[in-house]
Formats: C-alpha cells, structure tokens, sequence
C-alpha cells in the first residue's frame, strides 16, 4: 500500500536511500533534508507496516516536476513496488498541474519501461540553476535525465 510519508518514517527512509548511495547508485541524503521534505514523500508499506520504498514528487517550475529519492528494499525488487510508486508520484504531480516529470538516474532503463525518455540534462536549466549547482558531483555528473510528458 502506498501512503503519504509520516515524521516517524523519516530515519527508515533515510537508511533506504542511504544504502544505495553507499553503492554509488544514488545521492546520499541527510535526515534534515528528508525532514525538511517530508511532504513531497510517498511510501510503500506491507500490510504489517513494513516501510519497503519511498519516492519524492518535487515541483521544480510551472509545469515541471522532479522524482527523487525514489528507493525500494534490495529484498523486495522485481515486484513492481517501484513501478507503482513512480506511478504515484506522476499521479501527484499531474494533480498539481505539472505537464512533464523527469528523474535523474543511474537506471534509465527503468524508466524507459513506464515510458520515459532519455534526454539532455541541459535541458532543464531549472533544475540545474537551483540544485545541482551545489551538488558535490557539479559540473561532473554522470546521472541520466529522462523525462515523461504528462
């Protein structure tokens, strides 16, 4: 089941992203920064409660929103968690009005599967002026953006 994240599952999310970024496969995030965002965070949960993926719809301009932190238990992959998490946080930002979502990731393919494309990170020089310019990986970033209209 998906629900909106709660203060009480910010340190599990917390441990979720942060185990991939210790494989180099996303950005570590702090406890503050998923605190201070808590908002834009949806979760997946069992039906004991078991925190098992979290995703981030953040709004980035008039019609554009970003998928972030999107990470699903490494016990629990292949079984279309994070497929119907991705498809929550376009549902959000489709409810806001944004007309294209796009990620950056290190796993194009996956979301070339829910049908988004690869495209230029230059291309978004309103996430690139606002965020990734203090990014530790600036100007050298190796992510993919893709992006799906909506």
């Amino acid at each position: 089941m998906i629900r909106k994240a709660l203060l009480k599952d910010a340190k599990l999310m917390q441990r979720l992203i942060n185990n991939y970024s210790d494989d180099k496969v996303m950005l570590p995030r702090s406890l503050g920064y998923i605190y201070e965002t808590i908002r834009e965070f949806n979760v997946f949960v069992d039906d004991d409660n078991n925190l098992l993926g979290c995703i981030a719809s953040h709004i980035v301009w008039d019609d554009l929103a970003e998928i972030k932190a999107l990470a699903v238990s490494k016990q629990h992959l292949k079984k279309g968690i994070g497929k119907s998490l991705v498809e929550k946080a376009i549902l959000d930002a489709k409810l806001l009005g944004a007309k294209r979502i796009f990620a950056l990731t290190y796993v194009n393919k996956f979301f070339e599967k829910l049908g988004f494309k690869v495209i230029n990170r230059n291309s978004l020089p309103q996430k690139i002026w606002t965020e990734c310019i203090n990014c530790p990986k600036f100007p050298e970033c190796d992510e993919i953006a893709v992006e799906k209209y909506i």
